[in-house]
Order: C-alpha cells, then structure tokens, then sequence
C-alpha cells in the first residue's frame, strides 16, 4: 500500500551548508566610531608594530599567480568574488580595529604560491587553503576546501600554472567540514576505485566529519551566521575578514570515505613517492585531526593545530569545549616531529620558514594555550568566577606583543571562559544563579524595578554618551527581552553593538556586534539552512545519525501519553529499525522489523535523503516507487507529525 505521508523532517546539517544572502548596506547602519573607539585603535597601533614586516613578506613569498573574477555555483550564484575584498589596502579605517585590518590584509594574499621545493599552496579560494605536494606522477591534495565548486576552481587554478598533472591522493587533516567538503570537486569515487586511489584520514574522522552538528546542526547554523558575519556587507563597515580567512564559501558540500585511516602517531605512508609521518592530535582543535612531516622534503604540516591567531578553545558558533591543556602538549610534540623541517605550512594563513622562526611560532602558541589554562585555573581555585577571571586575565608581555597569537579568531576573554566550563561548567555555585528566570523574564523584572522602560533608556542612553557600550549593552538587552517592539531600544543597541563591532580586535566578535547591530534593524534571516546542498555528504551519514536526530527532534509535550512502534526499512541498505516511542522518548534500535509494530516504512536511503533535503515532496511520495507502507497508516501519520520541523530563522538578540 503506498499512500502520500507528511515530509519527514529531520533536524541536521553541517554548519558551512547554512545559505543565508548577503544584504546590501542598509542605511543607517554604518554609525561613525566615537572617540571612545578611535582612541582603542589609537592604543592598539602605539601597543605593537603592526607593519609587522615578517608576516607580510611570508604571505607574499612564494607568489605565482592570482585569480580574477568569481566563482559561481550551478545556478550561476556567486560564491566567491575575489574582488569583494578590494577596499582592504592602505592603512585600517576608523570602523576597523588596526590590529584587525592587519590580519584582513595578510588573508587577502590570494592565488597559487609554492611553499618550497614540491610543496605548492592554493589560498583565498575558500576559508581553508589547499596544499599541493608534487608526487612521482601527480598532486597529492591536501585538504579539499569547503565545497566542490571552490574545490574544482582552485585546482584547476593550480593546474594551470603547474601542469595538468592527476589527482594520486587525498588527505584529510581534520574532521571539519572546511577541508573535506569540496572532496568531490578533486575525485570521484568511480576514479578512487579504479586507480585504487588513498584518501588517507585519521581515526574516527568519518563518524566525527558526519555526526558533527547534526543533532545542534540547526543552532549552529544560526549562530554561524554571526560568527562568519555571511549576512553582512563585505566593506569597512561589515565584514572584513574572519581571523582564518575571509570568508566561508557556501556551496555543495560532500565527502569521499576515507579508505586508509592513521591509527596512532608516528604512522608512515609513501603516497606517490613521498614519505609522510602522521601524528594523530585528537581532542584539540577537532575531535579526529592528524598533523604530519616530510622529512625528505624538510617539511611540517600543522594542519590547524597551529595558525596566525589565537585559535577557539570554544567556539562561539556553539561546538563541546575543547582541551586547552591537551592542545598545549600536542603543540609541545610538534617541536620534535618539526625538528628537521625548513618549512612549517598549515592549512589557514601563510607559512613560517626557518628552524629558529618555526620554533618561536610553536612555542608561543604552546605558551599562549598553556597560559591560558594554568592561570584560569588558578584563578578558579582561588574561587573567582569565569568572568571575573575573563574580566582580569591578560596574557604576559612575551604573548601579548606576538601577533601570530593575537586573539583574531579565539580570544583570551572567551577562551577563559572555556577553561572554566571544561572543568567547572555553567553554574558559579552562588545560589541566586541556580534558578535564574529565562530573558524575557528577567529582562520585564529588570526593567520594572528600574521605573520603566523610560528610565531604562535614559540611563542606556547615559553609558552610550560616556562610551561605556557594554554597559549600555547590558541595559538594552533587558529592555528588548521585555519588550522586542521598542524600537528606540533596538536601534539604541544596535548602535551601542556598532561600536563594540568597530573595537573588537577579533573578527569574531566584530561579526557577531555587527551582525546583531543588522538583525535588530532588518530582522532574522528568511532561511536558514540549504539542505540540498548536503546530498552528497549526507549519504556518507550512518542511519544511526538520522535517528538520533530524529528522537531529539520529538515534540514530548503532543508525544506524552502515546506509545507506538514503527519499523523503518532501508530496502537498498539491507538496513532494519525498529522504533519505540513511550514516556514522550523515542528509541531506535538495529533489528529485524517487529511484527506487532503499528507500522512499517520501507524506502530506499536515497529517497529518504530527498525527503530530509527537501528535494522530495508528498507528491513523490505519492508517486514513488520507492516507498511502501504496511500496516496503520494513520499511526504512522500520527508518528510523524510528533518531528518538529525547525527552520532555523530563531531570533537571538530578541526573544
């Protein structure tokens, strides 16, 4: 019996496949910075010598050529335009911190530059780079970009000027989606299989490259839309860069399966000729991560174990904390497995020549995360809390004057903070903050016991005049929990974000200010997530991870007093679920259909991902060869309608 059934809904994507269009500059959204604000950039640039010579003449050396125009999806959408970022030459405006701008110009070297002798980089193409080792008979790729069409553009870039040489391997460094989406665009799977290709990753990379986000995957989203700053203007009012690169490219994400995985650390391969160590780092920058050496070649990749900035111990698009105290000790390692090397590359930023260079550049990032941990630490078995720690903590002269740690990306203030979740976690075991009521409420209390939204203002309006903006901040969040109609209060605020936005030395922060500064004049975004753009990835997803998604994705309260079994069949997979919802908590578990089930749902995986993408409708279903139903369909139906559907667009600077 086959029968039209309600979309299935599944709550899941990778963060870089969210697809929200990039507005144009909204009048009024461009406030000058104050002298509050010039007078922070004026203390930075006296602070260090931010011509910063080295770094500049390492972005550049090496240089062959840069590309021109844009690259466009099938649609013919524009998904990187490598004259967006023009405007960024001279010395910083007065809307961008110059420490910040520093970084904006490096990021903007963009083209094919030959890190040293076999060694080639793509950077610019995407958020991450891509690196090119000459084997005996073609490139080794490492790392794949964000998505296929940035993928295919920069090696056919690269091809241009060295040669139309074959792809004779892949390797992924890590399990973040910014270097193994465009897998696609570099092999296929039918060219793997028949010149029995390695795509080399390491342990536990498929599972964390596919369940990562896809039970927050919707959140993430939402939140990486200020981190990434993908919904501002590219000028110097908006985006200029993201402290890893400049931007996040937004196209088709998809994957290859590893087919050679590094186990432990001291693993060697000879891939095309060349000789590579591998050394597992997991648990640091991402849950499965490798860095590696060349010895013939006197090289060293870091993969993002170490970069030109300050690096996420949590990030603040929303990820599990991760382990500053580990991250220091990988980084301790790395100056042993790089002992011989001439060359450090990584896959952000440029690279770092010269054995006494590339031991400075380590050890400070080393220094830098191990400070960092110890002192917060300190600090919390002394009894201060996270922000009071975030609010005192400055790292020593030595750290703070090294511009390669400066906190463009991650930041100390943030990153204290992280410590002290890791070990401590949310709560500061002062009992009034047990059970605090939610924004909208506590924000109404406040703003009644100041004497009304009137006097809220006022006083919002007096910090702002004295240039205390976090403060002002503070005050506004309330008034606008209270009451998201007050529209003084919105565009007060978002002035007051304007101008942190301009402060910030980390791209980060400027991105969200900014970003908050847009949404509470214009509105959230109208989507918010492209799902389709994930088919290729999502097949390399374990069912597992769809069902997981979908008991996290239950509406308990409509679920409560209902108990049901569905047995969900993969025809084509050889696959079998039996699921069981009972006390508003859906279960899955790997078995053989249950014959007393209320239902059972048999379909191919493909057509299952067509369903969660959107790409399939009740009018496939209705058609489809693909889908049958046996038993109640209307306890099915009833079962289904239980998954909530989340678009994405949640408001967060209003309630």
């Amino acid at each position: 019996m086959r029968i039209g059934i309600p979309i299935l809904v599944l709550i899941m994507t990778i963060v870089v496949a969210a697809s929200c269009s990039r507005p144009p500059h909204v009048a009024g959204g461009s406030g000058q910075p104050s002298s509050v604000v010039q007078e922070v950039h004026a203390n930075a640039a006296d602070a260090a010598d931010l011509s910063d010579p080295n770094s500049f003449a390492d972005a550049r050396r090496g240089f062959v050529a840069a590309p021109e125009g844009h690259i466009s999806d099938l649609q013919g959408k524009v998904i990187r335009d490598f004259d967006a970022f023009g405007f960024l030459q001279g010395e910083a405006p007065a809307t961008v911190h110059p420490s910040l701008w520093r970084q904006a110009l490096l990021n903007n070297h963009v083209g094919l530059f030959k890190v040293s002798e076999r060694i080639w980089q793509v950077r610019g193409f995407d958020l991450a780079n891509m690196t090119l080792i000459e084997g005996d008979s073609g490139f080794i790729v490492i790392d794949a970009l964000t998505a296929r069409e940035t993928a295919t553009a920069a090696l056919a870039f690269a091809r241009q000027h060295l040669g139309d040489r074959p792809v004779t391997a892949l390797v992924y460094t890590h399990s973040h989606a910014d270097h193994f989406g465009g897998a696609l665009g570099i092999l296929s799977p039918e060219d793997v299989q028949a010149r029995q290709l390695p795509v080399v990753a390491p342990a536990g990379f498929l599972e964390e490259a596919t369940s990562e986000n896809v039970l927050m995957g919707t959140a993430m989203v939402r939140r990486a839309a200020y981190m990434y700053g993908n919904r501002l203007p590219i000028s110097a009012e908006g985006l200029v860069d993201t402290g890893l690169g400049k931007s996040v490219a937004f196209g088709r994400v998809g994957m290859l399966p590893p087919n050679d995985i590094i186990q432990g650390s001291g693993e060697e391969r000879l891939l095309d000729g060349v000789r590579f160590v591998f050394h597992n780092v997991p648990g640091a920058e991402a849950p499965a991560e490798f860095t590696f050496s060349l010895p013939d070649l006197h090289a060293y990749c870091g993969a993002e174990l170490m970069s030109h900035t300050m690096h996420n111990l949590y990030t603040l698009r929303g990820a599990k904390v991760r382990d500053a105290l580990k991250w220091a000790s990988y980084l301790d390692e790395a100056l042993e497995h790089a002992a011989g090397a001439e060359v450090v590359f990584n896959q952000h930023h440029w690279p770092v020549w010269g054995q006494d260079r590339i031991s400075e550049f380590v050890e400070r990032q080393r220094d830098t995360y191990k400070f960092i941990h110890d002192q917060t630490v300190r600090r919390m078995n002394a009894g201060m809390t996270a922000s009071e720690i975030a609010d005192t903590l400055t790292l020593p002269k030595a750290l703070q004057d090294y511009l390669n740690v400066r906190g463009y990306y991650g930041t100390v203030r943030h990153n204290v903070q992280a410590v002290y979740q890791f070990y401590l976690g949310w709560f500061d075991a002062h009992p009034a903050n047990l059970d605090p009521y939610p924004p909208a409420a506590i924000g109404q209390r406040y703003v009644d016991a100041m004497g009304g939204p009137e006097v809220v203002l006022a006083k919002a309006q007096t910090a702002f005049d004295a240039g205390d903006y976090r403060w002002a901040s503070e005050l506004l969040k309330h008034a606008v929990h209270a009451n998201a109609d007050n529209s003084a209060a919105r565009e007060l605020m978002a002035k007051s974000f304007e101008q942190l936005g301009y402060a910030s030395e980390s791209s980060t922060w400027r991105n969200f200010y900014l970003t908050g500064a847009l949404e509470l004049r214009q509105g959230g975004p109208e989507i918010g997530m492209d799902r389709a753009a994930m088919i290729d990835l999502l097949q390399h997803t374990p069912s597992e991870r769809f069902l997981e998604a979908m008991a996290a994705s239950l509406n308990a309260e409509k679920a409560e007093d209902l108990e049901l079994t569905i047995n969900l069949v993969f025809a084509d997979q050889n696959e079998s679920f039996v699921l069981r919802l009972a006390n508003g908590v859906l279960h899955h578990r790997r078995h053989a259909p249950d014959p007393a089930a209320n239902a059972t749902l048999t379909l191919s995986k493909a057509f299952f991902l067509r369903m969660i993408t959107g790409s399939a409708g009740a009018a496939d279903l209705l058609t489809s060869d693909d889908v049958d139903i046996e038993g109640s369909a209307i306890d099915l139906g009833r079962f289904l309608r239980l998954i909530d559907k989340a678009p994405g667009t949640f408001p967060i600077v209003t309630r």
